[in-house]
């Protein structure tokens, strides 16, 4: 071995110790014995095994914000980060993707008024990180069970038309008998604008003369939750 290859040497060998003893840390402790870098860290080194990631995982942070802001953020926006490319954008994707679809399974098939919380947290999840406005629809059978979850309209980063015909069009396809609206925030703010307020009402009047029942509307952003039922609105 050369003098030159000493130094490499023994910075490939406290980056494997690094790496061990991370990985250690989470096994023994879970994601809360770890902050959002190192837990970020810890997942690129799964990617990107070849090289020292840490200030990697800070980089992320300081553009995107957390951990959650990093997994949700867009394909394009990662890829753009110097140092991502697909294995490392794929694995952060597939993450924010097990975390909905874990969260998904405790909604689905069963009935949500009973298991509320559960509901707004997979809405959390699901929808609180989303960079554009998306409008949403929750079908319920006769036993407000969830049997249909899915997006109706896309929007910009501010607005998202939602139109009652085709509420009520779909949930005549799909035989429901009540439905929940839910929509993001990308302020991050939930308070909902007059114009949330109002295309409510319009979807109440829409579906309550053919016996579907408007249980509520969740707003999501990362600040929480608004609930028109809970603040009086529907």
């Amino acid at each position: 071995m050369t003098s030159s290859d000493a130094p490499a040497s023994s910075a490939a060998s406290h980056q494997l110790g690094h790496r061990k003893r991370l990985r250690q840390r989470f096994l023994d402790g879970g994601a809360a014995a770890l902050p959002d870098y190192e837990l970020l860290e810890l997942l690129l080194c799964l990617a990107i095994p070849q090289r020292d990631v840490k200030p990697l995982a800070k980089d992320l942070l300081a553009r995107f914000g957390s951990f959650a802001d990093v997994v949700h953020a867009g394909l394009p926006a990662l890829l753009a980060v110097p140092g991502i490319k697909d294995n490392a954008a794929t694995a952060l994707k597939l993450v924010a993707a097990a975390a909905t679809r874990l969260a998904q399974v405790e909604v689905v098939g069963k009935p949500v008024l009973t298991s509320w919380d559960k509901l707004v947290d997979y809405c959390q999840i699901a929808f609180a990180h989303q960079p554009q406005e998306r409008f949403h629809l929750l079908f319920l059978d006769r036993k407000n069970v969830l049997i249909a979850d899915e997006t109706q309209q896309k929007g910009t980063i501010d607005h998202t038309p939602a139109y009652p015909r085709e509420v009520v069009k779909r949930a005549l396809e799909l035989n429901a008998s009540a439905i929940i609206l839910v929509h993001n925030h990308p302020s991050g703010d939930p308070t909902p604008s007059q114009a949330d307020i109002d295309m409510t009402r319009r979807v109440e009047d829409a579906v309550t003369p053919i016996g579907i029942v408007l249980h509520d509307h969740l707003v999501i952003g990362r600040q929480g939750s608004f609930s028109f039922r809970s603040h009086g609105l529907i």
